[in-house]
């Protein structure tokens, strides 16, 4: 007899992601938060190179999503990252889910290797600021005052700012127009 195995990992679409959204009642800032990081990561994938493409329904997916457990997390100070992504997979969203555990951090980031979608949505993450685009040295001071409530907090975010910058350096080598550019092409609309 042989077995049926369902898939567990299936990409939502755009309607499915709004539905999620509101089912996990994430609050009002937070949606304008992940709505523009979606623009931010759109941008970036939509202007690559032809040798760096990257699913892009990936990547509109896992954007709008980043911050799904954020509102829940405020109060039960969760690693929202990390729940995110476990709830992400629980759902049937693996490969979402996956992009979601490292928009804080990356796992494993080569700036030599091929540019993936967790790097692209993880970038666009640190250029939005609320609901603002902002250069990552703004960002980086943002977060450091946000979440820095002690010292380790703010030397583990000093830490990765250098990987930060390198991812930064990684996807303008991916690009086929300028990275501001594209960026600056959202603000215009």
């Amino acid at each position: 007899m042989t077995e049926i195995h369902f898939s567990t990992d299936r990409i939502p679409s755009r309607d499915e992601c709004d539905g999620l959204m509101a089912r996990y009642s994430m609050l009002p800032n937070i949606v304008a938060h992940s709505r523009q990081v979606m623009r931010v990561s759109l941008s970036i994938a939509d202007n690559l190179k032809s040798d760096a493409a990257m699913n892009r329904d990936l990547v509109m997916a896992a954007a709008l999503l980043h911050d799904i457990t954020k509102t829940r997390s405020l109060e039960t100070r969760e690693p929202h990252d990390q729940s995110g992504g476990e709830l992400l997979r629980e759902l049937g969203f693996a490969s979402v889910g996956e992009i979601v555990k490292q928009h804080v951090i990356l796992y494993d980031f080569n700036p030599h290797a091929r540019l993936e979608e967790r790097e692209v949505v993880n970038y666009a993450d640190k250029r939005v600021m609320h609901d603002r685009i902002v250069s990552l040295a703004e960002r980086m001071e943002d977060l450091i005052q946000r979440y820095g409530v002690n010292e380790a907090i703010k030397n583990m975010i000093r830490r990765s700012e250098s990987n930060v910058f390198a991812l930064e350096r990684k996807i303008k080598g991916c690009m086929a127009i300028d990275l501001e550019a594209a960026i600056q092409q959202i603000q215009a609309v």
